[in-house]
């Protein structure tokens, strides 16, 4: 019997360790160096061989005994590869691995062509690198290119839309204080801290003399928003979803929202809202920054300080005149208006960003920090409501 038990414990622990050979031949990815000994075949060989073609030696060409299967340039060979990946891997990992061919192998112009676009797993990233290719897209390139835009953008909206109208209509509601209010419509907090003189200590209770409580959210527009959004290289997906929560939100009859692009130029899109894949196609990623001149004008429209909610987003490297662009927010701060600075709206976390600007601007009341787009509806609501921000 104890022969027995130890012969089982041994192929066990064989068969552990034949999984981690065949593990760390697929992370070493073969060649003289390896050392694993172990020959991958089935779908461990197609996918090593996919691996291999993306971050093998030479940047993906192929050398005797190295892991690659080589893109080079050629369209069919990327767009085999891509069904490659797609096969072998989740799509969390397919868009990850997309992304890197873009940037190592310089595949950018393929997604010029129809056939590429139709092959690829589409995401924010994708979407910032098509708009970044929009003005050299060829005729026979665009249709396809805003299916793909418009299938990313669909699924932002039905991820975010919902949570987002539902938490800026309870702000909404309680930035509406009302001294009547019916029993469901009390906020008991305020009630009770409004009335806090009128305790009785012999019945241990309050006795409210006030009634504070939430206002409901009619028809009329109640707050404005304006979305001043940098649309320089490096902010391609806070771009993007920008342009989704301000689709998102303009869609709330509450809120007038105006939406404004900006590099040394000043873009107002408002008029697209009803369609970010429009609003989208209409920006051009690339170039300098003025966000001085941008604010200018985002300031030039305001006529409710009190009412009005101010978010921009940018990595703060200012091209325009700095002191002029800190008078600014200073002077919309000054006058009522909230005043919110995001470095990004993105779920990968702040990017390089000027410090010094982003400094002064905290200085100001208004602290610049990187957002997810799952926190963006609490941070709105914050704003809404004026009260602290919920800065990560």
């Amino acid at each position: 019997m104890a022969s027995r038990a130890g012969g089982k414990q041994m192929a066990g622990a064989g068969a552990d360790g034949a999984e981690r050979l065949r593990r760390w031949r697929m992370v070493l990815g073969g060649g003289e160096g390896e050392g694993t000994g172990v020959a991958l075949s089935g779908a461990d060989a197609g996918m090593d061989a996919a691996l291999g073609a993306l971050y093998g030696a030479d940047g993906g060409s192929k050398r005797a005994g190295e892991r690659s299967a080589g893109l080079g340039g050629s369209a069919p060979n990327v767009a085999r590869w891509l069904g490659d990946v797609r096969t072998y891997f989740p799509a969390s990992v397919v868009q990850v691995m997309q992304r890197d061919a873009i940037q190592r192998l310089g595949l950018a112009a393929l997604l010029l062509e129809p056939e590429m676009l139709e092959a690829v797993e589409p995401d924010v990233h994708l979407v910032g690198t098509l708009l970044s290719l929009n003005k050299a897209m060829p005729e026979t390139t665009r249709e396809t290119a805003r299916a793909v835009v418009r299938k990313v953008v669909e699924e932002l909206e039905k991820r975010l839309g919902s949570r987002t109208r539902a938490t800026l209509n309870g702000a909404l509601d309680r930035s509406a204080r009302i001294s009547r209010p019916r029993h469901a419509d009390i906020d008991w907090d305020r009630t009770i801290r409004a009335n806090l003189k009128n305790y009785l200590p012999e019945y241990r209770t309050v006795v409210p003399e006030r009634l504070v409580g939430y206002g409901r959210a009619g028809r009329a527009v109640k707050k404005e928003v304006v979305l001043c959004i940098d649309q320089s290289g490096s902010m391609a997906a806070s771009v993007v979803y920008a342009s989704v929560f301000g689709a998102v939100l303009a869609s709330m009859r509450s809120i007038a929202t105006r939406l404004v692009v900006f590099d040394t130029a000043v873009v107002d899109l408002t008029d697209q809202l009803d369609d970010p894949v429009d609003v989208l196609f209409g920006t051009q990623l690339g170039g300098g920054t003025d966000i001085n001149r941008a604010l200018a004008y985002c300031q030039s429209k305001i006529t409710r300080p009190a009412d009005t909610v101010v978010v921009l987003i940018s990595d703060l490297y200012e091209g325009g005149i700095r002191d002029e662009m800190l008078k600014r927010v200073a002077a919309m701060k000054a006058a009522g208006v909230e005043f919110v600075t995001l470095l990004a709206l993105s779920d990968e976390g702040a990017p390089a960003y000027d410090r010094d600007h982003a400094a002064a601007l905290a200085a100001l009341g208004a602290p610049a920090f990187a957002c997810t787009p799952d926190l963006f509806p609490e941070v709105m609501a914050a704003a809404l409501e004026k009260r602290p921000l919920p800065v990560p």
